[in-house]
């Protein structure tokens, strides 16, 4: 029986948008393990269910389907947003600022 993960994949870091990061993504856990090639040092695997990544519009939809393949899985809640207070760039001048100047 195989097993595989749940998970909302995080924000992209070098892009400003959200586009990919909303959707659901199911992942199969590894089962076989990973062999280095001796000719040229590459690592592989013949678990050819690591390829496998299949995307869910909601959670509720990849648990249903885990549960209609009949996989054991297990589902990651995604962790909430740092808000970040926004500043804009005078601030850095102001004369009352509450941090000193560290240049």
């Amino acid at each position: 029986m195989s097993s595989a993960r749940i998970y909302q994949p995080a924000k992209d870091p070098t892009q400003s948008g959200t586009a990919r990061a909303k959707a659901w993504v199911l992942e199969f856990d590894q089962t076989a393990p990973r062999e280095t090639d001796p000719l040229m040092g590459w690592t592989g695997s013949s678990d050819m269910l690591q390829q496998v990544h299949l995307e869910f519009e909601t959670r509720e939809e990849a648990v249903a389907y885990a549960t209609r393949a009949g996989l054991s899985y297990r589902v990651e809640e995604p962790q909430k947003p740092i808000m970040r207070k926004g500043l804009s760039y005078s601030d850095n001048f102001k004369f009352n600022r509450t941090a000193p100047w560290t240049h």
